[in-house]
């Protein structure tokens, strides 16, 4: 499945480098990509492993708030 989040408080490539670490490493991603100047976050996840809850966890664990 493919989604595109919302997600606030990404300014840099630092921000950009930390939410697609933190995602990354949600079991189940396959892709992630953000785009900070865009607010947005595109991922590609298996839902039988992980679901979109988790990877909003993750967005939150690395200091981001996604607003969908």
């Amino acid at each position: 499945m493919k989604k595109v989040l919302k997600v606030t408080g990404m300014t840099c490539h630092h921000c950009k480098m930390a939410v697609e670490k933190e995602v990354g490493n949600v079991d189940g991603v396959i892709s992630v990509v953000a785009f900070p100047k865009e607010n947005r976050v595109e991922v590609e996840f298996d839902e039988t492993k992980a679901d979109l809850e988790k990877i909003k966890e993750a967005i939150d664990e690395a200091g981001y708030e996604v607003v969908e």
